[in-house]
């Protein structure tokens, strides 16, 4: 298995950016797809973005295409998520997942996530 740790989270007023970071120990990172979920404060968990093991399919939730990236550094066994132009309503807190399958191929992204970090908050001021 493997344990992921994200950090990176903070207070941004709107139209800033923030970088997220997700770190995994244990098994090697490249075995894992990899994802985002971020869950606002009420609500129910939400998918924000995905990543396949060699970081050559991405895929995004509506509401944040052409704002965030998401990336991943096998050989430092990191994946990121640059947040650019933040929004109130990106406020969050953001989890990293990491999938045995292959959800990305499935068509399955929501779903995704055999193991998950603690996550890291993230605060939008207006």
């Amino acid at each position: 298995q493997v344990q992921l740790v994200e950090s990176g989270g903070g207070l941004v007023q709107a139209g800033g950016s923030l970088r997220l970071s997700c770190t995994g120990s244990g098994r090697p990172f490249s075995t894992y797809e990899m994802g985002w979920f971020r869950q606002a404060p009420g609500k129910a968990r939400d998918y924000v973005a995905a990543i396949s093991r060699s970081g050559a399919t991405l895929n995004y939730a509506d509401v944040v295409k052409g704002r965030f990236i998401i990336s991943r550094d096998n050989d430092k066994s990191t994946m990121y998520l640059q947040m650019n132009d933040l929004k109130p309503e990106d406020t969050a807190v953001y989890y990293c997942a990491a999938d045995r399958g292959t959800p990305l191929k499935t068509g399955h992204v929501t779903e995704m996530g055999d193991y998950w970090g603690q996550g890291t908050p993230v605060t939008v001021s207006p």
